[in-house]
């Protein structure tokens, strides 16, 4: 698969997850009546299905990534070619711009707009590390015995994680930016994000480094780590 299509996939699912994601953080504060819960709760659902559906569609052509978080732990592990995670880091961000440019669109609002919902403080910061820490080990942990499952792995994990972790759980640096730009349920002020960002990449590495200790990667043989791909490491 040339790295185009594997780009172009990666930009259509960014920019579905981030259509689902916003889009049901409007419709939800609408519905709702006030209720943050109930509002949080169909937001969450939505995210989650939309995920596991465009994991199960796209992962055989781009390995699913849909965040640049997944994609610098992958080329950490040996699955993605560093000269190829550019790419990968474009069509996220590009997808994600569109997404969530749709999603405004789609209920009348303007196409960007900066969001004011303040996210940001230690607390905030540790839920990002730890919501992308969990995420990691969870595709780490699935891509090796189980890859079958990472659709819905990834899909329960968000889930939860919406919910046990004081940020919501963003876990996706490019979602992270794209929610800067509407001013709604979903939103992140602009000057929260670049904490969100970095509390992310860290808690992908750490995961990527713990689960290379707990399961090593063996050069020799054995499943694809999480792209497929010619020449790269493999694990045991």
């Amino acid at each position: 698969m040339t790295l185009l299509r594997r780009s172009t996939a990666e930009a259509f699912g960014t920019a579905f997850l981030l259509a689902g994601v916003v889009g049901s953080g409007i419709m939800a504060e609408r519905l709702s009546g006030g209720n943050h819960a109930i509002a949080l709760l169909a937001n969450t659902l939505a995210t989650g299905g939309v995920l596991m559906c465009l994991i199960a569609a796209l992962g055989p052509i781009s390995g699913a990534h849909f965040n640049p978080a997944v994609s610098f732990a992958d080329a950490l592990r040996g699955g993605l070619p560093w000269r190829e995670v550019p790419a990968y880091f474009v069509a996220q961000l590009f997808g994600s711009m569109v997404g969530v440019a749709a999603a405004n669109a789609m209920f009348g609002l303007p196409l960007f707009f900066l969001s004011h919902h303040v996210r940001t403080g230690p607390t905030q910061w540790l839920g990002e590390f730890i919501a992308t820490f969990g995420l990691l080990l969870v595709i780490w942990g699935c891509v090796r015995s189980r890859s079958l499952f990472v659709p819905f792995a990834v899909a329960a994990y968000i889930v939860a994680a919406y919910w046990f972790t004081a940020s919501t759980s963003f876990a996706n640096p490019a979602v992270t930016i794209a929610r800067s730009l509407s001013d709604t349920f979903a939103g992140i002020r602009p000057q929260d994000a670049p904490g969100f960002i970095v509390a992310q990449f860290l808690g992908a590495a750490c995961a990527t480094l713990a689960f290379g200790w707990l399961a090593p990667i063996d050069t020799h043989g054995g499943d694809p780590v999480l792209l497929p791909h010619s020449g790269g490491l493999r694990v045991e």
